[in-house]
């Protein structure tokens, strides 16, 4: 059975326009290696990154759960989506934090990136890890999904995005906004935006909207990554209009980062349908 937790209330009711503030991070998973970089090191200003900007919603990828859970006790202004989970402590697991007080969590459930995607830790298309995407769906009518695809393999991100496509179509409801987001591990201009445009063309990539240059997300603390744009994207339905969107790069303390990735920030306004 698919790994999904299901609060009982009424299903929700329409709501004015309002801003929905957005933050999506790979927090770079507890590596004792990383030196200055590890993770006790990092792990308070990247808490405080992820709050500066009074956040409806945050998507974290890479985490480990005890990572997580430390992460969670940090921001304990914003819960963390895991009711419907059945840790697996040796895998990585993107995560949705949401804030109480603007959000209302109705179900929430966890996708394997495989040809079972019901099955937690199923691992398909030679990918070097079980990959994954969590979703959660609130009162508000959104549809938050977040996603960390494949790190090495081009072909593997495409099969692995064809069944995050056909559960997105399976979860979505009538007059429902989806926002899509994560580590997508390559460009915007690479074959898995294609599919994605092809597949689910009501999304839309914000950055693109605002007309903003390409910048590289991924980043070796500080240390520029030839990648030359952002592997780490937010995707939205219409209904969610962009009102600002930005890699928040100024984020290093004492010459310590928060990650290797930069923090994609963004803000929307949001309109429920009747």
């Amino acid at each position: 059975m698919r790994y999904t937790h299901v609060l009982r209330r009424r299903w929700w009711a329409p709501i004015a326009m309002r801003k929905l503030s957005v933050v999506s991070s790979n927090i770079r998973y507890d590596e004792p290696d990383d030196d200055e970089f590890r993770w006790e090191n990092r792990r308070d200003l990247l808490s405080r990154i992820l709050l500066d900007a009074d956040p409806d919603l945050v998507a974290t990828q890479e985490g480990r759960r005890p990572q997580l859970r430390d992460i969670a006790t940090r921001i304990s202004s914003l819960v963390c989506v895991d009711a419907h989970r059945d840790w697996l402590d040796t895998l990585m697991y993107p995560c949705l934090f949401y804030n109480p007080t603007s959000l209302t969590l109705r179900e929430s459930g966890d996708i394997w990136l495989s040809r079972s995607p019901d099955i937690a830790g199923s691992l398909s298309f030679g990918s070097m890890f079980p990959r994954l995407c969590t979703w959660a769906r609130f009162d508000q009518g959104v549809l938050a999904i977040n996603v960390h695809l494949d790190n090495s393999s081009s072909e593997t991100r495409l099969q692995q995005s064809r069944v995050l496509v056909e559960q997105t179509k399976a979860l979505k409801r009538a007059n429902e906004s989806v926002l899509l987001m994560g580590d997508f591990n390559e460009s915007p201009q690479g074959p898995v935006r294609t599919l994605l445009d092809e597949l689910l063309p009501e999304l839309a990539d914000p950055w693109h909207q605002l007309g903003q240059q390409e910048e590289a997300s991924h980043h070796n603390f500080g240390e520029p990554i030839d990648y030359g744009s952002r592997i780490d994207w937010i995707l939205v339905s219409n209904a969610l209009k962009v009102e600002s969107m930005f890699l928040d790069r100024a984020q290093s303390e004492h010459g310590i980062y928060p990650s290797d990735h930069y923090p994609l920030k963004a803000v929307f306004d949001i309109q429920s349908s009747d």
